[in-house]
């Protein structure tokens, strides 16, 4: 191994020498508590410590870096402190995830560090996101972010390269190829000579390192981040390196031949950097012991500090509580002008309205641009608002989600819409496995709404009529909003824009054109989690919402005998069950329409609500009105029996005969 210390003077080489030697000596003391059960699981970066090491220092304090779960030394170089690592790996309550995350899956704002979610792929487009956010403000800096060979595999990674391309965003996409993917090889994981050939598919600059020499890893990536500032664009490292433990400690390496062990146990960074500093009359060996004397302290006064943490403990209280970002509710009155418009009109004005409140909100999403979306709903938004904040996407809803993300993490706002709500599926792991946990899992606020257009009745077909927000409603830290009115849907959007956690907001088709309203002009907001009484009656209680408001509504014409309570909901989560208890206990019966297929949607919660709450009030049992457990079919008379407009009304005129 050769090492160049170009223009690197003796205290900088020292430091990084000191700074790949102290994530070693904290997982040799991991690998030994370990063993005596006082740390569940290691997953061990030994031998890879030159990446960690020379890609934080080469970055400056105030620019994001995006680690892996070997990449220890990232947390150490930016100084986190030992305490609070040692307690997160504890579980203890002062570490960074209370408890609830292990490992390195968490963030430190403070440190400008992003943890990674066992999914790996989406981080790729949070750094994206990211590196927009300092793109759009015009700060001069770098994104780093770290993936492992096996994960260029994914489709995140992909289209995260592909959007950082496109959108030539400052971020430097670093992979670790260290020989194995757990178990599986390179040569069973991809079949290009190099990873750093893929950037060339992607419009890309690549380059490739040697990963277990620090002093290449540092001055090149030192060189590549100065490069960037003055002209973003994003590069691909690829980092030539060697796993020398298990893929995590109980996997072992007996699926590595032996020779190759031994080969790159003599390409050791730390060795092999020590013993370079020796033979230029930097070091010397009681240099070293002092050196290590030094950081075994330090990791034994901060170890003592953590282990003198008790377990810890929580109630129901605090960790419902901290699900959510706590959010201060801005009731922003209407003005009394008002004016007629469509459900399509009120959405539109409520999110120009938005963007003009909010200078950092962005939206994301294809065809929105000069085209203004396939509903048009932001039509003219590029002329008003330029083509940085109303920004069309490549077709790759994973990573456009994981940006907006990464846009939220860099203190800025977006809103993402969905073509159809169909598509979000292709979306669906950052949404329920980054944007709704986040929060939860290290206190960090996912500001994004992503809007669904959605539901039947328009013919057309499998994929392009779903209403599946019970997907959603059953993932605990995301809030859903189903509005069925142009009044409603303007208002709630404003609020799903303020509110610093993630919001799902479905946006009914059908609606779009055929429903009209009274809509205030200017700009407010109405509450989460409170249901509108459109009608009152003492026979019956009916819960909908969406179109199946407007369903009820033509039912109850056809039927004025009827005396019901017609609850719309407006929002599923939060849901307003008091609302449906107080009137479930006036009139004794209940029925619930939902348009989504019946099975595992939202009524079937209500209906056992309602049974566990408000049993010895029911004059009959409850009725569940869904769509067939069929996908939606394309043929107007097929889709017609679909749908429960028809069963509804049969079950309804059967329930007031009970």
């Amino acid at each position: 191994m050769r090492f160049h210390k170009g223009d690197l003077e003796k205290k900088e080489l020292i430091e990084l020498y000191e700074l790949m030697l102290r994530p070693r000596l904290i997982e040799e003391k991991m690998l030994v508590l370990l063993r005596q059960g006082k740390i569940s699981k290691w997953f061990s970066g030994m031998g890879q410590e030159a990446i960690s090491v020379g890609v934080s220092a080469a970055l400056k304090p105030e620019e994001y870096i995006l680690p892996m779960h070997r990449n220890l030394g990232v947390f150490t170089t930016r100084k986190v402190p030992l305490d609070k690592l040692f307690a997160q790996w504890q579980g203890k309550a002062t570490g960074f995830t209370k408890g609830r995350d292990r490992s390195f899956h968490f963030g430190a704002q403070e440190h400008k560090i992003i943890g990674m979610i066992s999914h790996l792929g989406p981080q790729l487009g949070v750094a994206d996101g990211i590196a927009l956010a300092d793109k759009l403000k015009r700060n001069k800096r770098v994104t780093a972010v770290f993936t492992g060979e096996g994960a260029t595999s994914e489709g995140d990674f992909h289209e995260a390269l592909n959007v950082a391309s496109v959108w030539n965003l400052p971020v430097i996409f670093c992979i670790e190829n260290n020989g194995y993917g757990l178990s599986t090889p390179t040569k069973e994981q991809y079949r290009c000579e190099d990873l750093a050939d893929r950037a060339r598919g992607y419009g890309m600059e690549s380059r490739i390192l040697d990963g277990n020499n620090i002093l290449e890893v540092y001055t090149k990536v030192k060189e590549l981040c100065k490069a960037i500032r003055k002209r973003p664009r994003p590069v691909l490292l690829e980092f030539k390196t060697f796993r020398m433990r298990g893929h995590e400690e109980a996997s072992g390496t007996k699926y590595v031949p032996e020779k190759l062990l031994q080969t790159w146990a003599k390409k050791d960074p730390i060795a092999n950097y020590g013993s370079f500093l020796l033979d230029q009359g930097y070091l010397d060996q009681r240099m070293i012991t002092d050196i290590k004397a030094k950081i075994e302290a330090e990791i034994t006064e901060n170890l003592n500090a953590a282990f003198a943490e008790p377990m810890v403990e929580s109630t129901e209280t605090k960790e419902l509580n901290d699900v959510f970002q706590t959010y201060d509710y801005e009731d922003v009155k209407p003005k009394v002008e008002t004016k007629n418009i469509r459900l399509v009109d009120a959405i539109s004005e409520g999110l120009y309205q938005s963007m003009e409140r909010h200078n950092e909100l962005v939206i994301m999403g294809q065809d929105i641009a000069e085209y203004g979306g396939v509903f048009k709903i932001t039509e003219g938004f590029v002329q008003a608002f330029g083509k940085r904040r109303v920004r069309n996407t490549p077709i790759c809803e994973s990573a456009i989600i994981s940006a907006a993300m990464g846009l939220s993490i860099n203190g800025m706002k977006a809103v993402v819409e969905m073509q159809f709500a169909d598509f979000v599926s292709s979306g669906f792991n950052p949404i329920v496995n980054y944007l709704a946990k986040i929060h939860y899992r290290w206190g960090e606020k996912a500001d994004v709404v992503i809007r669904m257009p959605c539901g039947g009745g328009v013919g057309a077909g499998p994929f392009h009529s779903q209403t599946n927000e019970a997907w959603f409603t059953k993932t605990p830290g995301l809030k859903v909003v189903y509005p069925a009115f142009p009044h409603d849907a303007k208002g709630l959007l404003a609020t799903a824009i303020n509110d610093p956690n993630p919001v799902l907001f479905f946006e009914h088709k059908a609606l779009y054109r055929s429903v009209y309203g009274d809509v205030p002009e200017g700009y407010y907001t109405l509450p989460f989690g409170q249901a509108a009484l459109l009608k009152h009656g003492e026979d019956v209680t009916i819960v909908s919402y969406g179109a199946g408001v407007h369903w009820a509504l033509e039912v109850l014409e056809k039927h004025p005998n009827i005396q019901a309570d017609l609850l719309d909901l407006r929002t599923l989560q939060p849901l307003d069950m008091d609302k449906i208890y107080q009137s479930v206990r006036k009139t004794g019966k209940l029925i619930v329409l939902q348009e989504d297929s019946l099975f595992g949607g939202i009524a079937n919660d209500i209906a056992a609500m309602v049974m566990e709450h408000c049993f010895e009030h029911l004059d009959a049992p409850v009725r569940r009105v869904g769509s067939l457990d069929t996908p939606i079919p394309f043929a107007k008379n097929l889709e017609k029996n679909y749908l429960p407009i028809k069963r509804f009304e049969t079950q309804l005129l059967e329930l007031m005969k009970y």
